[in-house]
């Protein structure tokens, strides 16, 4: 099995993102819920459907079908909540990856949910799945869920980590010179990026957007570009930064978003900084490459 789906199948995971009320209940639930008469008789396909959270959401609404596409072990597990549930005639689990499934199996689907958001968006690379299944399984007209997903970026002072020497002009809170020590750190926490909560006030400026992806109509061929592309910020004041920090927002059809920025409410997925080898000066109305 792919090391991701091993990763993946573990409860300790799941239970971190299911007790993420946020997610689940403020932004997934309500929105489908607030949307049932959407629901209601249609053909539904919960891509990646983990523990299955998502799928008893849509069957508790009305939905005619859910496929719960999981290729991971925990597909078992989708089978037994749905039966604790009581839902077991609207739930079919499919224990494969969405990409082995042949289109001709399946009756055409009405709707695709999926919680596919890693870190910074895109770092789980499990979009291309969620595109490939709205290709070759959506009918025309159907609906994507979330519809739009926004990448946002600014400067940002780091102090919790420049409190232990990461800052090569100042010294460690031990009296003693170690600048060597916080370049040495300096060097090691650049090498990738870093999963953390930052407050609203470190933000040196609000969120520039980065990317915008209407999945309606996105192919995985430009998704995969974003790897490869230089991004370039505009910005209101000179200024030297820390670092840069990343996070998103996805919009759902309900016109209802869920948003990972530093100034609401913490999700599971908090933010995420990248830091540069020492700190970068900016200046003013100048676009600069990240």
């Amino acid at each position: 099995m792919d090391k991701y789906f091993e990763i993946y199948q573990k409860f300790d995971i799941h239970r971190l993102m299911l007790s993420d009320k946020r997610r689940v209940l403020m932004a997934y639930k309500n929105a489908i819920f607030n949307m049932k008469e959407k629901f209601q008789g249609k053909v539904v396909m919960d891509v990646g459907a983990g523990s299955g959270i998502l799928s008893i959401f849509c069957a508790e609404v009305g939905v005619k079908k859910v496929y719960a596409v999981e290729a991971s072990t925990l597909a078992q597990i989708i089978e037994q909540v749905s039966i604790e549930n009581n839902l077991q005639n609207t739930i079919e689990v499919i224990h494969s990856k969405v990409e082995d499934i042949h289109p001709c199996n399946l009756e055409k689907i009405d709707i695709i949910v999926s919680l596919w958001m890693g870190f910074y968006l895109l770092h789980e690379g499990m979009l291309d799945s969620v595109l490939f299944a709205r290709d070759n399984f959506l009918r025309r007209g159907g609906m994507m869920f979330p519809c739009e997903a926004i990448l946002y970026a600014s400067p940002c002072q780091l102090p919790s980590m420049y409190e232990f020497g990461v800052n090569s002009r100042e010294s460690l809170p031990v009296y003693l010179s170690m600048r060597c020590i916080g370049k040495e750190y300096r060097k090691i926490i650049s090498n990738e990026p870093k999963v953390l909560r930052l407050h609203q006030d470190t933000l040196s400026t609000v969120g520039k957007l980065l990317v915008w992806l209407d999945l309606n109509c996105i192919s995985v061929e430009e998704v995969n570009l974003f790897d490869r592309k230089e991004f370039s910020l505009a910005f209101e004041k000179n200024e030297k930064y820390q670092g840069m920090c990343i996070w998103f927002a996805v919009e759902f059809p309900d016109g209802s978003k869920l948003s990972t920025a530093p100034y609401d409410e913490a999700t599971h997925w908090k933010q995420t900084v990248f830091v540069p080898l020492k700190d970068i000066e900016v200046k003013k109305k100048r676009c600069n490459q990240l």
